[in-house]
């Protein structure tokens, strides 16, 4: 791949995320980004938001790995993680379908137009964090400032599912939306559990994650979240 074609495939990318149909102002940077995209220790989110207009489900994660671990300028962009090898699996029956093993990427043109046509999202419940340490692990991940969520779920009527994938998403959306039990406790739903919201119909479902970091095989993890996929009717 050339770097004039990686350049098309990325501008394809972002020109579908922004006519997607949602509304910018709610969503802009609170400060400019650096050349370095590091202001004062303070990270701010390098994409804007991927949400078709057919939305139904929507992935959050926590915030994107450093550049120096992207293979393409999108969601899920370090190579080693699994994110498209499961849905290439689930949607095609093929963990490679989204992959360009030679060039070590994804098939970015491909991606896109799969997701538009199925309505799944994407974005992450920070657009600010610290690095407390020099790794892409949740763990060391400060959230400067949180997503509005409640501002971008009220621009996606068609929406049926949030879908976190770790345990810092889901505990940074769970106090975004103001979960909690019966006790008052805060309430995270479980690895393939849903729980309900106060949103509309709206739910919550954790799925495990995509990092090959997390104890599981590729084809469980497909398993997973193809009931969620086919929960809200995504999968024929």
């Amino acid at each position: 791949m050339t770097t004039q074609d990686y350049i098309k495939l990325s501008q394809g990318a972002m020109l579908a995320t922004e006519n997607a149909g949602w509304a910018p102002d709610l969503f802009l940077r609170k400060e400019p980004v650096s050349s370095s995209g590091n202001e004062k220790g303070i990270e701010w989110h390098p994409l804007i938001p991927f949400l078709p207009e057919n939305i139904c489900v929507l992935f959050l994660g926590s915030f994107p790995p450093q550049r120096k671990r992207w293979c393409m300028d999108f969601f899920y962009p370090n190579f080693i993680n699994d994110h498209w090898r499961i849905e290439g699996e689930v949607f095609h029956g093929d963990a490679q379908h989204f992959v360009n093993q030679a060039n070590k990427t994804f098939k970015l043109r491909e991606i896109v137009e799969h997701l538009k046509e199925h309505g799944i999202g994407f974005f992450d419940t920070a657009i600010a964090v610290k690095r407390l340490e020099d790794n892409a692990s949740d763990k060391f991940l400060e959230v400067v400032a949180p997503t509005d969520i409640h501002a971008m779920i009220a621009q996606l009527p068609t929406l049926k599912a949030i879908v976190t994938t770790g345990e810092k998403a889901t505990e940074t959306i769970v106090a975004s939306l103001g979960l909690h039990d019966h006790r008052g406790q805060v309430s995270l739903p479980k690895v393939n559990a849903f729980i309900p919201t106060a949103i509309r119909d709206l739910e919550l479902y954790r799925l495990p994650s995509s990092s090959r970091a997390y104890p599981m095989s590729l084809s469980k993890k497909a398993e997973a979240y193809r009931k969620m996929f086919e929960r809200y009717s995504l999968l024929s």
